[in-house]
């Protein structure tokens, strides 16, 4: 059932991603053809948003396996494609492009109008991104995956691109319109503060690239204090896995545990609540626990009674 709820998650990012990688696509071509720089900028920002949802979609994972007492720690591992400082370098030069070139605008006062279709290709972008986060947000918050808190935050920053783009397309052909010169500088003004955006961006995709070891080894130390936590739990024999992935500000914990195995089904999923509901309750971060219950095995060469009890075949050489 979580791995089926996992894999509708990431269908979710997956749909997020080309819808966002459509919208750059189109406000890249229209803001050509228009000659909208604050729409270029708008392109630009929803490309790095494909980039950070990919970021999401493969999270940083640490891991921690051990049997009773004994925990012996994985090695934790970045798993942002590389090709991601690549964009992030591509995003930070491309912002700074639009930025030099909306103040090279301003400054000769050669202001190229962008016309009314701009205006309704934001309007149309708009709507589509909207309905876009509405579904991943409201799917995020039913499943409890824990996602939608970093959906909001970013959506909350390509609103604002978007939004101000909008303004200042619609305050440029309202002044060739109305014969304001000093308003059709509203265009190149705008993909000046849509520039700061993308720089923005750009910034923190190569922050989370470059100091995604650090984040790395915080989540190991609170990997082990979810072990301890968990084996306070009475009736927990063992913690045989435990993995974190990192969702926004958030955390889900995945964890596989080890119980009686004389005892009912009943039983061990009260158990596993009481250690989801500890671990939810004592850190605040954690916003989902799945918990993978097993009977516990001692392996070879030792036998459990209930092994002995059911078997008819002799143990000793006759």
């Amino acid at each position: 059932m979580s791995n089926q709820r996992s894999h509708s998650s990431d269908t979710v990012t997956w749909t997020g991603m080309i819808g966002d990688l459509s919208l750059a696509v189109f406000k890249g071509g229209v803001g050509y053809f228009t000659g909208s720089k604050a729409l270029l900028g708008d392109a630009l920002h929803s490309a790095s948003d494909v980039v950070s949802a990919l970021n999401r979609l493969i999270p940083r994972r640490s891991s921690l396996k051990g049997r009773g007492k004994s925990k012996r720690p994985t090695r934790p591992y970045k798993t942002e494609p590389v090709f991601a400082i690549i964009f992030a370098v591509l995003v930070l030069m491309g912002g700074l492009q639009i930025a030099v070139a909306s103040i090279r605008d301003i400054a000769s006062g050669n202001i190229r109008i962008p016309g009314q279709f701009a205006l309704i290709a934001i309007f149309m972008s708009l709507a589509v991104k909207e309905a876009i986060f509405q579904f991943q947000y409201h799917y995020s918050k039913k499943q409890g995956d824990g996602r939608h808190t970093a959906y909001a935050e970013e959506h909350r920053f390509s609103l604002y691109s978007s939004l101000i783009v909008c303004i200042g397309v619609f305050l440029s052909v309202a002044g060739d319109t109305l014969g304001w010169k000093a308003m059709t500088y509203m265009d190149p003004v705008a993909a000046l503060v849509v520039a700061g955006l993308v720089l923005r961006k750009g910034y923190l995709l190569i922050m989370n690239s470059l100091y995604g070891s650090l984040a790395s080894e915080t989540e190991q130390e609170d990997a082990i204090s979810f072990i301890e936590t968990v084996q306070r739990v009475h009736g927990i024999i063992t913690v045989d896995d435990l993995k974190t992935r990192e969702q926004g500000h958030y955390i889900t914990v995945d964890l596989k545990i080890s119980v009686n195995p004389r005892i009912t089904v009943l039983e061990a999923n009260e158990i596993a609540e009481r250690a989801k509901k500890l671990l939810m309750n004592r850190f605040v971060h954690v916003s989902d626990v799945k918990i993978q219950v097993v009977p516990y095995d001692p392996g070879y060469p030792y036998k459990t009674n209930h092994q002995l009890a059911d078997n008819d075949m002799p143990t000793l050489i006759q």
